[in-house]
């Protein structure tokens, strides 16, 4: 399938999340169904920034996974039959923080598809500051539309 670069503008297009929850500027590739990888740029108007910590800030740990989890449902969200849906979060394995998420940075992800099944899908996701690994996980997502075709009658 070919691949995608998606706009501000066109991923919310895909995916639900709106400001100030949306953690994603760009996603530079999008291949339907096998990846996903783009960027947020952080600045120090950033919400969490302002509380997390005030003489240190940086982004909070869960908001980075937030974060890679958006980025990874947009390679499910555009297949076809799947513009606009909506993917929960099931679980995040493997979580791994390496190095502080700061104010005026690039948070670059790079998220690919394990396994997609019957509207559950593994990612491998890893967010990266100045080209080194800032965080990583295993994430498993649901797409609750996709899994109401093999409900038991």
């Amino acid at each position: 399938m070919k691949s995608l670069e998606l706009d501000k503008s066109e991923i919310l297009k895909y995916q639900k999340n709106r400001d100030p929850y949306l953690f994603l500027d760009f996603a530079t590739k999008v291949v339907p169904g096998k990846s996903a990888e783009g960027y947020k740029k952080l600045t120090y108007k950033e919400w969490f920034f302002k509380v997390h910590w005030p003489e240190d800030p940086n982004m909070p740990g869960f908001l980075q996974i937030e974060a890679l989890t958006q980025m990874c449902s947009l390679s499910i969200l555009t297949l076809p039959g799947n513009k606009g849906e909506i993917m929960y979060l099931i679980s995040a394995d493997k979580l791994i923080f390496k190095k502080k998420v700061t104010p005026n940075s690039k948070f670059y992800m790079i998220t690919n598809v394990i396994k997609y099944t019957r509207g559950f899908a593994t990612f491998k996701a890893q967010g990266f500051i100045e080209n080194e690994l800032a965080c990583s996980a295993e994430i498993n997502l649901v797409l609750p539309k996709e899994i109401k075709n093999y409900k038991i009658k």
